[in-house]
């Protein structure tokens, strides 16, 4: 997956700012370190909740009680301050090559061997610790410090609970740090995935920092390709054979992250066909590994499988769960019981749930954020358990991008902005009501300094459907006669929308704006905005809609907002690197220079489960893999390129923009080039500040068309 590596320009440069006529300039210690503090403040933290109605706040160094009914604070008491007594749990972690654990008696070695121990998980009732060693399943008994093998066939291509490469990047997430083992409930069994990799191809990256090359081999499957076999084991932390799930690892299919029943009666396994449009939740028997059916989901695009747990979350009273699913187009609340019978949907409509938030299980009430009034905005709701009366909580013409509430939902705190007013704070109730602003962002001198404008604009798109969301931040002093360059900042892939509304201002931002760019954050269709209804637009069809609405918005900028139409630059990394290399070629007759980092340009040389989800395989739609790959339009290449790859990124890998190369330097077309040895998908260091500097000269080059200015470059 390539979400979360949308590096922009410059941190914070194209998310925002405000403008009013202001007396006073920046100075260059607010361009070039961001040192702001004249104009804004950090707001207080909420430190805890005290009860369902107090809470800590750190404010200016001082700890303050608040009561969350009146907003009334003064400063804590020392017995206040200090934190509940909690039970002491042992932690497990692994320091050199071995494992320890911190308990009540100290740091404890478990483990003196030469081999790694890797992702030590602690059991729920802390009686022991799980973990893998050479790609076999481990645990130990922490009343008798007895380390027990629980696999034995663990190689370099038998993988006994730790991922197979696709799984971690695509399905479990890189959060789980390879991790495919989970402790059931009752701490008496471990579920596990045995990955077979002996039939994913191997793709080999090489380096030059040592005198015969730096090699590394990936089992890497690319489209078409052979995915890894997947088995599903249950297996005792004391030992014994591990029972395996009912399926057969031949089958081509995917397996998601699985839950336990709150009671450990079963596992519910999340299968998927190749595809990737069938969605099927088994629930296992534990002691024979035999399967029933427990959800079904089918739909026309595809199915997501979700990698942090939010599928399913299961009521404490043991009476239901509530399931998350965007068939209906939109993504929603669901109400089931235990054997997977739907009771009711909770949340209904032409908008996004992005978060199931807290149960109200006595009372029956459901509290979630979602896009609702404003798709660039979030908010809290709540919701009966029974899909009615349905209210916002949250308030006023901002995005609530973060959320804090009491221990049984009583109260919350927001933290929210607008593209125009700086973050503040403020305390609500679980009736709707605004009961205090309690912090504020904005200094006294705010209104004394002259800030570029930024604002979020929606354009309505091509075929009439839908409005696009896009943010800009105009040019300080901008004259209305002149015409001004455009910096656009993307990323682009399906349901990874960067356009919110909200305030952010750093230097890079407010420099640029001086020196006459416009600087533009956009998203297309199918960014998010427009629930899983707009996300299907792209379905065997990548890059065609988002270069649509691209151009439609660059189309407005150019009729109404001064737009220079000969300097039209769009940059991104990853997902962004492929729209502005896409840009550059299909896109060419709109947009006139780009800058492109860890670039797909061919979705035939992207991993399986990522790529097929979207564009299905070249035999099922080979047009689709024509029409979007970068090589297929290289000829219609014009302006000024700036491709940079990372020479070992194991994620887009290396030949991407070796192959746009060569297809640039057969048709005779000028473009920029730049490698970083060591890199991965992104890099930081050295290299990082170079990297950033790169992109500075290509702005002063070809848009501004003047001299980088002394010690702007790192």
């Amino acid at each position: 997956r390539m979400k979360g590596y949308a590096c922009l320009l410059l941190a914070g440069t194209f998310t925002c700012a405000i403008a009013q006529a202001q007396q006073k300039e920046l100075t260059d210690d607010q361009y070039f370190k961001s040192n702001f503090k004249a104009i804004t403040q950090a707001l207080p933290t909420v430190t805890r909740w005290i009860d369902n109605s107090h809470f800590l706040l750190l404010r200016n160094g001082k700890t303050m009680w608040v009561d969350a009914a009146t907003g009334t604070e003064r400063e804590a008491t020392d017995a206040e301050k200090k934190s509940p007594e909690a039970k002491f749990k042992p932690v497990a972690y692994a320091k050199g090559k071995d494992l320890f654990i911190k308990g009540d008696g100290g740091e404890i070695q478990l483990t003196h061997d030469e081999e790694l121990e890797v992702n030590p998980t602690m059991s729920p009732d802390s009686n022991y610790v799980a973990y893998t060693k050479k790609n076999d399943l481990y645990s130990i008994d922490l009343r008798t410090k007895k380390e027990t093998r629980l696999t034995s066939d663990g190689s370099d291509v038998i993988l006994n609970g730790y991922a197979s490469w696709v799984y971690m990047e695509e399905i479990l997430g890189r959060a789980s740090q390879y991790r495919a083992f989970w402790w059931s409930p009752d701490s008496k069994q471990l579920a596990f995935f045995r990955s077979d990799d002996s039939e994913v191809p191997v793709f080999t990256i090489t380096d030059a920092n040592t005198q015969h090359g730096y090699v590394e081999k990936v089992r890497y499957p690319k489209v078409g390709d052979k995915n890894p076999e997947v088995k599903v084991g249950i297996v005792s932390p004391d030992g014994g054979n591990p029972v395996w799930c009912d399926f057969n690892p031949k089958d081509d299919q995917y397996f998601g992250l699985p839950y336990w029943k709150p009671d450990a009666s079963a596992l519910l396994v999340q299968w998927m066909n190749r595809k990737q449009n069938q969605l099927r939740i088994w629930s296992v028997n534990p002691q024979n590994g035999s399967k029933t059916i427990f959800y079904s989901e089918d739909q026309p695009t595809w199915i997501s499988l979700d990698d942090e747990g939010e599928r399913m979350h299961f009521l404490n009273n043991k009476t239901g769960l509530i399931l998350q699913s965007d068939a209906s187009g939109w993504n929603h609340l669901y109400y089931y019981d235990l054997n997977g019978k739907l009771i009711n949907p909770i949340t209904t409509g032409t908008f996004t749930v992005t978060e199931l938030n807290y149960v109200d299980e006595k009372n029956k009430v459901v509290y979630f954020t979602a896009r609702k009034e404003n798709t660039a905005h979030k908010d809290l709701y709540r919701v009966n358990l029974n899909g009615k009366k349905l209210q916002r909580l949250t308030f006023g013409d901002y995005h609530h991008y973060y959320v804090n509430l009491s221990p049984d939902a009583s109260y919350y705190v927001s933290s929210y902005s607008n593209a125009a007013t700086p973050n503040q704070l403020a305390i609500g109730n679980n009736k709707g009501k605004l009961i205090k602003v309690i912090g504020d962002s904005k200094t006294a001198e705010f209104d004394q300094w002259k800030l570029a404008r930024t604002e979020l604009v929606r354009v309505k798109s091509d075929d009439g459907k839908f409005d696009l969301p896009m943010k800009i931040t105009w040019p300080v002093n901008m004259d209305k006669t002149k015409r001004y360059p455009v910096l656009i900042s993307i990323y682009g892939g399906p349901n990874a929308g960067t356009v919110m509304d909200n305030w952010a201002l750093s230097g890079s931002q407010q420099w640029y704006a001086k020196e006459g760019l416009i600087q533009v954050a956009m998203d297309h269709r199918a960014s998010g905005h427009f629930g899983k209804e707009g996300v299907s637009y792209m379905f065997h069809n990548l890059g065609f809609w988002e270069m649509k609405d691209y151009t439609t918005l660059v189309n407005w900028l150019i009729a109404n907002g001064n737009a220079d139409p000969k300097k039209i630059c769009i940059t991104g990394f990853s997902y962004g690197g492929y729209m502005s290399c896409y840009a550059l070629t299909y896109g060419a007759d709109v947009f006139t220079h780009g800058m492109a980092g860890g670039s797909v340009v061919d979705w035939t040389l992207y991993d399986s489960h990522y790529t097929e989800r979207y564009m299905g395989t070249p035999a099922d739609n080979a047009d689709g893999y024509k029409s979007s790959s970068v090589l297929t339009h290289a000829d219609k290449y014009k302006g000024m390129l700036q491709i940079v790859h990372g020479v070992i990124d194991e994620n887009v890998h290396m030949q991407n923009s070796i192959q746009l190369i060569s297809k640039l330097q057969d048709a005779k077309k000028n473009f920029e080039f730049m490698l970083y040895p060591g890199g991965r998908h992104g890099w930081g260091g050295a290299k990082g500040q170079h990297f950033d500097n790169l992109k500075t000269q290509f702005i002063y080059k070809h848009l501004l068309e003047k001299p980088v200015p002394d010690g702007l470059l790192k």
